[in-house]
C-alpha cells in the first residue's frame, strides 16, 4: 500500500521535543456483574504538537475507552483506572484536582465524539451550545459567546453561519452536525485534539471534505491529533504514526509507511491484507479469521495467538516464546519499530 503525496502536509512533529501528550503505562477495568472487563491492559504512546497519530483496532480494543479516560469522561462505576498516569506538557492529570482538569480538559485536551447527533444537545441551538465554551471557560457574555460561535462556524466552512447560528441540530445534515463537533472542539485552541471515528456514517465526498477540515486546523494551530478510526485509507493518508491496538494492549507502533508496508505483528498484517487493493481486482479478501477475545477472559499468553496463523505452541516454540504461555512484550524490533510478538522478525522478513 503506497502512502499519496499530500499536496498540504501536516506539520511534521519534533522528535526531539518533549511531548505534548504522554500516556504511560494505563490500566482501565469496567467491574460488571458478569466480572472485571480489563479495557485497557498497559497503553503506552506520546503525542508531539503538529503530530498526527492514529490508533488503529477492531471495535472493543480499547481505542475509544483510553481517549475517554484522557478526558476524564469514563462513567465511574463501573469504570476505573486503576494504573498507569496521562500527562500532559508534563503534569500528571490523574493526580491532578478535579478543578485543575476542568481546566485542561477543554482548553489544553479536546474531543470530537463519533455520533455528532446524539453528542449535539437537541433542545439548545448550535449557537449556544458552541458559545457555552466560551461561557463556561472564559465567562464571556451571552452576545460574545454567540459572535464566537458564528467566528467558529465560519472556521469550519459552515455556509451563512451568521443565518443558522439559532439552528438545532436536526436541522443539519450529518457533515454539518460534525463541522459543528469540530467547532466545539477547537474553540479553546486546545493544543490535543482527539478525533474518535470522525468521519462514521458520512459518505465518501463527506468525510474526506471532515478530514481535510482536520488537517487545515492543525497547520493552522500545530495542535497535536489523535485519530481513532477503523478506515485504514484514512489514516494512510493522513497519519504521521500508528498505534496498533488489539485486547486492550498496543500491539505494534510505528510509522504509518512502516507499518503499512511491511508490518512486524501477525494482526497489523491480518489488517492490512483485508483491505481491496485495487491492483488485485476481483479476488478474495482475507479476513482475519476467529473474533476478537472476551475482554473479561483475555487468553493466556499472546491474545492474539488463538487467531494467528503464525502461532508456535510449546512443542515447536522457542524457549519462553510459548504463544499460549508466555505474553509478549512490546519491544523494539528494528529502528523506530515496536510490535508485541515473540516473531515480528519473522513477519517483517514474510
Amino acid at each position: 500500500m503506497t502512502r499519496p503525496d499530500l499536496s498540504e502536509p501536516a506539520p511534521a512533529p519534533d522528535p526531539t521535543g518533549t511531548p505534548v501528550l504522554e500516556v504511560d503505562d494505563l490500566h482501565v477495568e469496567f467491574r460488571t456483574r458478569g466480572g472485571v472487563v480489563n479495557a485497557v491492559n498497559g497503553v503506552s504512546y506520546s503525542l508531539a504538537e503538529g503530530e498526527t497519530l492514529a490508533i488503529l483496532g477492531e471495535s472493543g480494543s480499547g481505542k475509544s475507552v483510553s481517549a475517554q479516560a484522557i478526558m476524564g469522561i469514563l462513567d465511574s462505576p463501573p469504570a476505573r483506572i486503576t494504573g498507569g498516569g496521562i500527562f500532559f506538557q508534563g503534569r500528571d492529570l490523574l493526580t491532578m484536582p478535579e478543578d485543575e482538569q476542568r481546566k485542561v480538559r477543554g482548553p489544553g485536551i479536546s474531543m470530537i465524539f463519533q455520533d455528532a447527533l446524539s453528542s449535539l444537545n437537541p433542545v439548545y441551538s448550535v449557537g449556544f451550545q458552541i458559545g457555552e465554551m466560551f461561557r463556561a471557560h472564559r465567562g464571556t457574555s451571552r452576545k460574545e459567546a454567540k459572535q464566537h460561535a458564528i467566528e467558529l462556524m465560519d472556521r469550519v466552512r459552515i455556509p451563512g453561519a451568521r443565518a443558522r447560528v439559532n439552528d438545532y441540530p436536526h436541522q443539519f445534515s450529518g457533515g454539518m452536525r460534525q463541522r459543528v463537533m469540530i467547532a466545539m472542539a477547537i474553540a479553546l485552541d486546545p493544543r490535543v485534539l482527539i478525533a474518535d471515528e470522525p468521519t462514521t456514517a458520512l459518505d465518501v465526498t463527506v468525510q474526506a471534505q471532515v478530514m481535510d477540515l482536520l488537517k487545515d486546523l492543525q497547520r493552522d494551530t500545530g495542535m497535536g491529533l489523535i485519530l481513532i478510526t477503523h478506515d485504514l485509507g484514512v489514516v494512510n493518508e493522513v497519519a504521521d504514526n500508528v498505534a496498533v491496538m488489539y485486547a486492550g494492549r498496543i500491539v505494534e507502533r510505528g510509522t504509518v509507511d512502516d507499518v503499512f508496508n511491511n508490518p512486524a505483528h501477525p494482526y497489523t498484517d491480518g489488517l492490512m491484507s483485508s483491505v481491496p487493493q485495487v491492483e488485485h481486482k476481483g479476488g478474495r479478501l482475507l479476513p482475519i479469521i476467529g473474533q476478537p477475545p472476551n475482554l473479561a477472559a483475555i487468553p493466556p499468553g499472546c491474545p492474539f495467538h488463538p487467531r494467528c496463523a503464525r502461532r508456535r505452541l510449546e512443542a515447536d516454540a522457542l524457549p519462553g516464546r510459548v504463544c499460549d504461555t508466555d505474553v509478549p512484550p512490546l519491544r523494539l524490533v528494528v529502528p523506530g519499530r515496536e510490535a508485541a510478538c515473540h516473531y515480528s522478525e519473522e513477519v517483517l522478513g514474510a
